[in-house]
C-alpha cells in the first residue's frame, strides 16, 4: 500500500505544480460564473430604450405608436434626409419611414447603430395592430376599447410546472433544465476524457522512455496503475473541488459588491399543491438584492443535487475511462497507436453527446436506458437529473457504475501486465482478448 501511495504522490504533484493546472483551475470558475449569470442578468433586464423617430407618408400611424419600457417614439417634422442625419448624429436610434400609396403599411427602417434584435418586431407588432384596429372600425363598425377588454378577457397565460410522485407541483423552466442538461452532459464528457487522456499518456511516456523497466522491478503492474489512476483522479478532485470554491466566492462578491447589477425582474412562480388541487397562480416575490435565490429561482432546480451527483458521476466515471486508457496506453508505444485503440472505447460517451444535443427530451426512452448502461450514464444521467429522475433509478445506474469500475479494473489490469514490457508492435484488439485469457 505505501508504494501506490508514492506513486499517487508522485502523480499528484507533478501535475499540480504544473502552470496549465493553475491557469485552468482560475480561468474555469470565470466561465461557468458567467454561463451561470448571462441568463440571468438578461432575463432581469429589459433591452435599453430605443427612440424611434417616425414619418408616415399617410399620415394615418401618427401618434398611434404607444411607448413602452423598450420603445419610444416621436413624430419629428422634416424630410427623411434630414431625419437619417439627426440619426447619424445620435439623437434616435432609427428612423421609421411608413411608406405611402398603394403599398399600405409597409415601412423602412433606418438604423446607423446596430439596434436591439427584438426591435424590427416589436414594431411590426404595433403597426399590425395598428391596422387591425383600423380594418375592425372601418370593415366590421366594431368599437375597438370593447374588443380589446374582450381579448384581454379571453389572454391565455400557461405556466409550466412539474409534479412528483407525492403530488407536490414545482414550477419548471423546461427549455433552461434541457440547456443545463446538456452543459452538465458536455463538462462530463471533456473531463473524463481529458483527465484519462494524461493516464494513457503518461504511461505511453514512461512506457516509451523505459522507465517503466525500472519501476516494476519494485513495484507490481497493479500497483503501478491504481497508483496513476488514483493520482490523476486526485488531481481532478482537487481542481474541480477549487473551481467550485472559486465559483462560490465568486457569486458571493457579486452578491456583496454588485447585487443589483444582476436584480431587476420577476422571480418564476414557485407554486406547491398536491393532486387534483387547483392552481390560484399566485407568484411569490423575490427579494431584490438575494442573489443566490433569484439564481435558484430562475433555473428552478437544486444546484446542489446536481453539484453532488456531477461530482459522482466525474469520478467513477473517470475511473471507468481511465482504467481503460491505461490498460490502452500499456499495449502501445506511441499516441498514433492508441488512438486507434481508444476509439472504440470513447463511442459510447461521443454517442450520447449526439443524443442529448440532438433535442431529444431527458424523458425518452432511448436517454433513460443511456442513463442506466454504465459507459453512458455519466452524461445522459446528468442530462436527465434538472428534469427530474426519481430516487431509485439514480442509486441503481451508480451502483453499476461502481461494479462497472471494478469489472474494468480487473480487465486493464491483465492487458497492463503484459502490455509493460511489450515493444515494437502493433498490437490490435484480437491481441489485447488473447492477453485477457493470460
Amino acid at each position: 500500500m505505501s508504494k501506490i501511495s508514492v506513486i499517487i504522490s508522485r502523480e499528484f504533484l507533478s501535475r499540480v505544480r504544473k502552470r496549465s493546472f493553475i491557469v485552468s483551475t482560475l480561468l474555469m470558475p470565470i466561465i461557468i460564473v458567467v454561463i451561470i449569470l448571462l441568463p440571468v442578468y438578461i432575463a432581469n433586464h429589459v433591452e435599453k430604450e430605443s427612440k424611434i423617430f417616425v414619418l408616415d407618408d399617410n399620415d394615418y400611424f401618427i401618434n398611434k405608436f404607444h411607448n413602452t419600457a423598450k420603445l419610444k417614439f416621436e413624430y419629428p417634422s422634416g424630410e427623411l434626409d434630414d431625419l437619417q442625419q439627426r440619426c447619424i448624429a445620435g439623437e434616435c436610434d432609427a428612423v421609421l419611414h411608413i411608406l405611402g400609396g398603394s403599398q399600405g403599411n409597409r415601412a423602412n427602417l433606418f438604423f446607423f447603430e446596430d439596434p436591439p434584435l427584438s426591435l424590427k418586431g416589436d414594431i411590426a407588432e404595433q403597426m399590425d395592430e395598428i391596422m387591425f384596429d383600423r380594418t375592425l372600425q372601418q370593415e366590421f363598425q366594431l368599437d375597438i376599447q370593447r374588443y380589446k377588454s374582450i381579448k384581454e378577457l379571453s389572454h391565455s397565460d400557461i405556466q409550466t410546472l412539474q409534479i412528483d410522485e407525492a403530488g407536490q407541483a414545482e414550477t419548471r423552466m423546461v427549455e433552461l433544465n434541457r440547456i443545463a442538461g446538456i452543459v452538465c452532459g458536455a463538462l462530463i464528457y471533456m473531463f473524463v476524457f481529458m483527465y484519462a487522456n494524461q493516464v494513457m499518456r503518461s504511461v505511453i511516456e514512461e512506457k516509451s522512455n523505459r522507465i517503466m523497466e525500472v519501476i516494476v522491478s519494485s513495484v507490481k503492474p497493479f500497483q503501478f496503475m491504481m497508483g496513476k489512476i488514483v493520482g490523476v483522479a486526485l488531481v481532478g478532485l482537487t481542481q474541480f473541488a477549487m473551481q467550485i470554491a472559486f465559483v462560490a466566492l465568486l457569486l458571493f462578491a457579486v452578491q456583496l459588491f454588485a447585487p443589483q447589477t444582476m436584480m431587476g425582474g420577476p422571480a418564476p412562480t414557485e407554486v406547491s399543491a398536491t393532486a387534483g388541487t387547483a392552481f390560484d397562480g399566485a407568484a411569490v416575490a423575490s427579494n431584490d438584492a438575494d442573489l443566490f435565490a433569484d439564481i435558484s429561482a430562475f433555473y428552478s432546480f437544486p444546484f446542489s443535487t446536481l453539484l453532488i451527483c456531477f461530482f459522482i458521476y466525474f469520478l467513477i466515471g473517470y475511473l471507468i475511462y481511465a482504467s481503460l486508457y491505461a490498460g490502452v496506453g500499456s499495449a502501445t508505444d506511441n499516441e498514433t497507436d492508441s488512438n486507434q485503440l481508444v476509439l472504440p472505447i470513447s463511442l459510447p460517451l461521443v454517442f450520447t453527446l449526439i443524443a442529448i444535443t440532438i433535442g431529444l427530451s431527458p424523458q425518452h426512452e432511448l436517454i433513460r436506458w443511456l442513463s442506466f448502461i454504465p459507459f453512458t450514464s455519466p452524461m445522459a444521467m446528468l442530462y436527465r437529473i434538472p428534469s427530474g429522475v426519481p430516487l431509485w433509478e439514480l442509486f441503481v445506474s451508480i451502483g453499476l457504475l461502481v461494479a462497472t469500475f471494478f469489472a474494468c479494473v480487473w480487465f486493464a489490469a491483465k492487458i497492463y501486465r503484459v502490455g509493460l514490457l511489450t515493444y515494437g508492435r502493433k498490437v490490435g484488439w484480437r491481441e489485447l482478448f488473447r492477453w485477457l485469457r493470460l
